[in-house]
Formats: C-alpha cells, structure tokens, sequence
C-alpha cells in the first residue's frame, strides 16, 4: 500500500511513518516543518520506502502532486496548539480549515480510495457529562476546535458528493516520546531541572491517551469503513494535580507546583467515551492512562533530581 501522511514529520505523524514501514508500506511525507522536525523521521529518510517532501498544505499543487498514485491519506497536517492557534488565527485558519480542503480536494481529484482524518476532542468544547460520546453536540470553545468542526464538516460533504472515503477520528491528548510542546514533556523537562511545574487554574481533567493507542487507532480505521466519527481516547479522566504527583514519583523531583490563572480557552474537563473504540476498531487503551510516562522521561535523561533535592 502507499500511503501519504501530511504533518508526517511531527510528533504523531513520525510515530505513524514508523508502524507503516514496519508494516512494509510506502510512504509519502508532506511537512512544512513549523511544528515538524526531520529528527522524528530521521531513521526512514535514505530508505527507498519513504519519500520526504517539504511542503505545505495551503499550497494546493503540492499535495497534488504528493496524492498521486496513492491508495490512503492520513491527515494529520495542522496548527493543533490551542493556544498558538488563537494568537495566529490567520495561520490557523488556512492551515486547518483551507489545508484540509485542498488535502481533501487533492485526494478526490487524484483518485485517492480512503482518506483519514485526525480531529480532535476540541470539537467538543466544554461537556455536560462526563465521559463524552461521539453523540454528544458540537460546540468548540477555541478557534481550534471550530477548524476541526469545519474539517469534519468538509469530510462529510466530500464522501458525499466525490466517493472520497473518509474517516474521522477524534484524539484526545495524545502522549509518548518526541513530544515536546505539550503538559506532559513540559513537565517531565521542568520536573527533570527542578523548576516549578506551572498550572492554569488546577481544576482540569484531561483524557490522555498513549500515542500507541492512537497509532492502532489510525492503522485500523484505514482499513475500515466507518459510519461516524470515533473517539480515541484512554476512557479515564486525570486531574492535572495528579498528573504532577505521578511526574514528580518519576523524576524524584522536588518541584512544586505553580498556580496561575485559568486560561479561558481551555476545556477544563474531558474524557472520551471510547466505548465506540473498542468495539468497532477492536483498539483497547491502556488500563493506566499514565502508565508509560517512563518512557517519555528517557528522552530527558531519566530521573536527575540531585540538583533539584538537594
């Protein structure tokens, strides 16, 4: 199979490059390399499997081009920082909402069979109850989560009127190593120097899922034919104190916490029903949503605390 995977080169895509050659595909990536980095593909960049392409998805005759003669996509190619989206709405705006029509319209007019598409628990906003089903209404709270409304929107119109398979998946906050710009390697780095570990507000619950489960997730649903939308998520809510108390036990830090306002774009709490997972995608979580933090930590040195502890 060949597969192009825009937004290749970052933290999920490079994740997703590695399991598709290991399953002996050939693979197209497509990065601008805002956010991406080649040292998260670097292993696959002299194999004659995969092809590397910089480029960017508002520029329409590059994922043209990219899409040709490929048999899946998986979209991935986004601004998907909430609060970097809101500083640069512009930017945000035509990468997430006109990105993913050109990557939708490119597929389409280059005969692509299947294309999935990485939405996000944003498109949720703030739940009523709690854990959310893929019923639930949508009713995003950042410009974020209203480009991926848009996107699921254009995903559905496609399939519609083009025959352009599409799969929609909605992550909820995916971690594991080379990450970098999220609550979870923030913290192990600052845990990892002793510094303070800094919480908006310390009233949110967050669904985080093992970057694993999302692969499995990703891999299952290109071979799928699927009615709805699917959660990916672990099925567990943890507190962001908690999530501290299990880093600072990693790292054997001493820092402490730093409490400051709540940042009014921010979901507060989230955790997927992940019912519709397990059963159509035959892609169970993890029983401890936190359980592999470990393995992120070895990307930082592994637990160093005697400056921190004196």
């Amino acid at each position: 199979m060949k597969a192009l995977v825009t937004g290749g080169a970052g933290f999920l895509g490079g994740h997703l490059v590695d399991a598709l050659v290991a399953a002996g595909d050939e693979v197209i990536v497509l990065d601008n390399l805002r956010r991406g980095a080649l040292a998260n593909i670097h292993r696959h960049l002299c194999s004659k499997h995969v092809t590397f392409i910089e480029g960017d998805i508002r520029d329409y005759s590059a994922i043209l081009e990219a899409a040709t003669g490929v048999d899946v996509v998986y979209h991935l190619a986004a601004q998907s920082n909430v609060i970097g989206a809101i500083t640069d709405t512009d930017y945000s705006f035509t990468t997430n909402v006109t990105g993913t029509y050109n990557v939708l319209t490119a597929a389409a007019c280059a005969g692509v069979r299947r294309l999935v598409f990485a939405s996000s628990r944003e498109v949720y906003g703030e739940p009523e109850s709690l854990p959310v089903p893929e019923t639930a209404g949508l009713s995003a709270k950042n410009v974020y989560g209203a480009s991926k409304v848009a996107g699921e929107a254009y995903c559905h119109v496609w399939q519609s009127t083009t025959g352009l398979e599409c799969q929609i998946l909605r992550f909820a906050n995916i971690y594991g190593p080379r990450d970098r710009d999220r609550v979870i390697p923030i913290w192990l780095q600052r845990a990892s120097r002793g510094e303070p570990l800094e919480l908006y507000g310390g009233e949110q619950v967050i669904d985080f899922v093992w970057v694993g489960t999302a692969i499995r997730a990703l891999l299952t649903a290109a071979g799928s034919q699927l009615s709805h939308p699917i959660n990916v998520g672990s099925g567990t809510g943890v507190t962001l104190p908690l999530l501290a108390h299990r880093i600072l036990e990693e790292t054997g830090s001493a820092s402490k916490l730093k409490i400051l306002p709540t940042r009014p774009v921010e979901v507060v709490r989230f955790v997927a029903d992940v019912g519709q997972m397990q059963r159509v995608l035959g892609v169970a979580p993890e029983p401890d949503p936190l359980a592999r933090l470990s393995e992120c930590l070895a990307e930082y040195g592994g637990p160093v605390l005697s400056s921190a502890t004196g």
